[in-house]
């Protein structure tokens, strides 16, 4: 004899059931017969979110099993999605390169005019001659880096782990130097006179920022004049170097997708790279839903479905996640109603808290931005740089590119070298892309007008303002935007916030 008794609860939006299970009243008794708690047994039928769940005595009937299997196939793809997403966005930052036919590690991307908005490039900006490349280690084997002087970068593997730094804040202090990378396991002689770096991946990212105090040309030609990259086999006579550069380059497109064919950038990478790239319980993950390193990856009808809905709901995430982070790390003044937010909770570039992985702050950092180095969230007045972030208004409200919006900047902007506003499209997380050159301003530059306190009042807007063409950003009509104001050498009222910008305030 069975007994069926079902009820349930939604709370939350989580499935919280009461259920009444068979009593040993109701059931026969055996000799062998004791008590069975109810809450390890399994009723008939559960209602769920995902529909009616159905059994006999606990085994799975009718539409269960498949209702269960697209549902936890879907939450896997959609977890893939939100971890991978710093691997497959270095994946779309070195396949830009490739579809340009950049593929060797001496061929080099350089911004000789600066970063504009004509390539695509998450949240790269315009005061910065950015330089960058990527290492072959498992074609090249260990790849020697000539570092130039006057630089600040880094190393990141494909999964956009922090490797090493270079330049200012790494070994070389700034001078220049020689580094050494070596490939996932390498087990062979180190020489001297390098500072070596081990990597996990093959691929590497190598990434610069040259100082621009004599000039934007000075520093490109410092940077093209002593950079350097070639295999050690070949130290004696090294291939000569290639430059392009990407300042107005529209061709280069580094932006990963949020349709099915994430899966499949993925997997092209998962395919290139050694099977330890990533640790056990990833690899699981991603197997799951069919990435398997030396297995094509070809799913059928029904997975393909599930991996659509699972992208689209993994973007929906990381979309909600940026706007409104549920981690009150991101929140710069915690203490009052702001939408100015940090990249790294906690200016945390490691992603760890009580040594729990902080999974939303990196899909917040990795959906929207590139580059991962301690040295970007340093602390210390006049080092480093600073970021606020915001993408709502001061009524909490989407920004509007159809209106007009005005940010205050008050006088004396605690900064030793400079500060600049830049804006961006909320869809390719690029500099937007209008009649503007650079989709910002800078404080180097000339004629940006003060008040008569000395601050400063930016507006941004499809028309500029009557008398406010020199602090007047554009917008579009039927489009969104986002703004990161940045400072470079923050000083103490900066990192205590007792000097901050207003909100992004409509103006009526």
């Amino acid at each position: 004899m069975r007994v069926q008794s079902v009820s349930s609860l939604a709370i939350a939006g989580l499935l919280a059931a009461s259920l009444a299970a068979p009593t040993r009243a109701q059931l026969p008794t055996y000799e062998m017969t004791t008590r069975i708690p109810h809450q390890i047994t399994t009723p008939d039928k559960v209602d769920t979110p995902i529909g009616t769940l159905e059994f006999f005595d606990g085994v799975p009937v009718g539409d269960t099993t498949e209702m269960v299997y697209d549902y936890v196939d879907r939450a896997r793809a959609v977890q893939v999605f939100i971890n991978l997403i710093p691997a497959v966005s270095m994946y779309h930052l070195r396949q830009g390169m490739r579809d340009i036919g950049l593929t060797e590690s001496r061929q080099i991307l350089i911004a000789e005019e600066l970063g504009d908005s004509k390539p695509l490039v998450l949240t790269w900006n315009n005061t910065s001659l950015y330089t960058w490349g990527f290492l072959d280690l498992n074609k090249d084997g260990p790849t020697v880096v000539e570092v130039p002087p006057g630089v600040l970068g880094v190393f990141n593997d494909m999964y956009f782990r922090y490797i090493a730094d270079i330049g200012a804040a790494g070994q070389d202090k700034g001078k220049g130097g020689l580094y050494l990378v070596l490939p996932p396991g390498y087990q062979g002689d180190v020489p001297d006179g390098y500072f070596v770096v081990r990597s996990k991946s093959y691929g590497v990212w190598n990434f610069m920022r040259g100082y621009v105090e004599k000039g934007v040309k000075e520093a490109a030609d410092r940077i093209k004049n002593n950079l350097k990259v070639y295999p050690l086999a070949k130290k004696d006579n090294p291939p000569a170097m290639e430059f392009s550069n990407m300042s107005g380059l529209a061709d280069y497109q580094t932006i990963p997708p949020n349709d099915f064919s994430f899966y499949e950038s993925l997997n092209n990478l998962i395919q290139e790279e050694p099977i330890d790239f990533l640790d056990p319980e990833t690899r699981g993950l991603i197997a799951a839903i069919g990435i398997v390193k030396g297995q094509p990856f070809n799913p059928d009808g029904r997975m393909r479905r599930i991996l659509s809905e699972a992208v689209a709901i993994g973007n929906a995430y990381a979309r909600v996640n940026t706007v409104v982070p549920r981690d009150p790390g991101h929140r710069v003044y915690k203490e009052t109603d702001s939408e100015w937010v940090m990249a790294f909770a906690d200016k945390d570039t490691y992603f760890l808290k009580d040594g729990a992985r902080r999974s939303d702050s990196r899909l917040w950092m990795h959906y929207n931005a590139v580059v991962v180095t301690p040295a970007m969230a340093l602390t210390r007045p006049g080092a480093g740089s600073d970021y606020l972030i915001a993408g709502l208004d001061s009524k909490h409200q989407p920004l509007d590119g159809a209106k007009i919006y005005r940010l205050h900047v008050p006088p004396k902007v605690p900064v030793k070298d400079n500060w600049s506003v830049t804006i961006y499209d909320t869809q390719t997380r690029s500099m937007l892309q209008t009649d503007q050159k650079y989709a910002g301003l800078n404080s180097l530059g000339e004629g940006l007008k003060q008040n008569a306190d000395g601050s400063v009042d930016i507006y941004f807007a499809p028309k500029a303002p009557q008398g406010q063409e020199d602090n007047w950003i554009q917008t579009i009509p039927d489009k969104s935007w986002f703004i990161i104001f940045r400072a470079y050498g923050p000083l103490q009222p900066w990192i205590d916030k007792t000097w901050r910008p207003s909100e992004l305030e409509l103006v009526e």
